[in-house]
């Protein structure tokens, strides 16, 4: 990672990464979920873009791995209040832009 940072959001997003590693800690900020129940949150993702993602977020210090179940670190706790604000931010965008947000266990039942 680069040492110099033009300013702090560049910082937060070097660490945080792209698209798929914010999705990861969205999920797991609610609980540990473990790699099948991953899959199944987000089904957009291929099975090889969340396992090398999943050792990103852990050699960040964001995510621990322990018996098979990812749990969010001190440091990705920290994270807690950008995901919860970029939730609410994007449930004031879908009305806005006329799209809908259809979370995977309920799309079976749509």
């Amino acid at each position: 990672m680069k040492q110099t940072f033009s300013c702090h959001v560049e910082l937060a997003l070097a660490v945080l990464g792209g698209k798929w590693r914010v999705v990861i800690l969205a999920q797991v900020k609610q609980r540990p979920l473990r790699y099948a129940e991953l899959r199944r949150r987000i089904p957009g993702m291929s099975e090889k873009m969340l396992s090398q993602r999943l050792r990103e977020l852990v050699s960040a210090g964001l995510l621990q791995h322990q018996a098979g179940t990812y749990r969010l670190t001190a440091r990705g706790n920290r994270a807690r209040t950008a995901l919860t604000a970029l939730h609410a931010w994007g449930r004031t965008l879908e009305p806005e832009l006329g799209v809908r947000v259809v979370p995977p266990a309920s799309r079976s039942a749509s």
